[in-house]
Parts: C-alpha cells; sequence; structure tokens
C-alpha cells in the first residue's frame, strides 16, 4: 500500500527555501498532503516567495491541501496536541500537529524534522515518519540526485538554519547506514 505524506511546516519549507521543491513531486507523486494550518503559515506575508512555491505545486496538482474539520476524528487529535495534551505529553505547533493529526486519522507518514517534539506522539500513535535527511537520501538512492547534489542542498538548507542531524549530506547517509 501506498502511503500519503502529510508535511509540517519546517520539512516542507527546508525544500521550499532552497528551491528543491521539485524533488518531492518526483519521488512521490501524488502522495504530498499539506495541512491547512501549515498552508496557513506559509502564507506569511514576511515570506511571499514560500507561499508562492507552495501555490505552484498545487496548480500542479503536485500537491494538495487538507482541511481539518472541527467536527472530524482528526481535529480531537489536533486539539489535544495542541491546547490540551495528556499530562507528561508536549504541546506542539500546529503544523506538526496537524500532520500527525491527518496521519494518524489516514494511515499516513508524517514528515517532520521537528523530533523533540514529536517523538513521543510518533512513538504512541504508532505512526511512520520521514525527515529532510530520510527525503533525500530516498532522492539520491533513486537517481534523483547525485551524493554531490544532496551535499549542495544540504548546505543551502543548514545556512537557512534548518537542523539536519549532520554536518553534511554524506555524514548523514554514513549514519544512517549505521543504523542497524
Amino acid at each position: 500500500m501506498i502511503k500519503t505524506l502529510f508535511f509540517d511546516t519546517d520539512c516542507l519549507c527546508a525544500f521550499l527555501w532552497v528551491g528543491y521543491e521539485g524533488l518531492l513531486p518526483q519521488l512521490y507523486p501524488g502522495r504530498i498532503i499539506i495541512p491547512r494550518p501549515v498552508y496557513t503559515e506559509l502564507c506569511n506575508p514576511r515570506i511571499p516567495h514560500l507561499r508562492s512555491r507552495t501555490d505552484a505545486l498545487l496548480r500542479r496538482k503536485q500537491a494538495a491541501v487538507q482541511e481539518l474539520h472541527i467536527d472530524s476524528a482528526e481535529y480531537g487529535t489536533y486539539f489535544q496536541l495542541t491546547e490540551a495534551p495528556e499530562k507528561g505529553h508536549p504541546l506542539i505547533g500546529s503544523g506538526e500537529a496537524a500532520a500527525i493529526s491527518l496521519a494518524k486519522q489516514y494511515n499516513g507518514i508524517v514528515a517532520s524534522n521537528n523530533l523533540r517534539d514529536i517523538s513521543s506522539y510518533i512513538s504512541e500513535f504508532s505512526l511512520e515518519h520521514i525527515t529532510v535527511g530520510i527525503i533525500l537520501v530516498n532522492a539520491c538512492h533513486n537517481g534523483l540526485i547525485t551524493e554531490e547534489g544532496g551535499n549542495t542542498i544540504w548546505a543551502k538548507m543548514l545556512a537557512r538554519r534548518r537542523r539536519l542531524g549532520a554536518p553534511t549530506f554524506t555524514d548523514y547517509r554514513n549514519q544512517q547506514s549505521l543504523i542497524p
């Protein structure tokens, strides 16, 4: 079964900031969902290029926006994560919460780099999860980028203050090969 990917703001922005959002529909055609709260964050008037790049993906039908209706099961989870977490659970941002809530409801994959805030929910809800690093490894594996290209994209993302977990793409790939 091919699963849908629900992107949070940070993960999607990593690609939007550096102009490599086109990799996403090449890797995951018809599977990219932008939760409404994420799209709302991307509509910040101080960063119009993020919205215009996102709108281009939407116009080409390479991504879709998913609503969270107040009377839906996913909204109940969203509210819990953003307003009333259970004791011992962190309060998380609207983008992360929307991605988690929708992935939980629709058996999808959460695309997020914010491991510190979401890892307990990923585990609790038994969700699949990917990061920018995993996406770039998949792009390299599928021949969409070279390792050198991955390092270039990685460096650009780091320059835009993205937290990626390694100083270079090569280092990240080497770390991943060590995980059993």
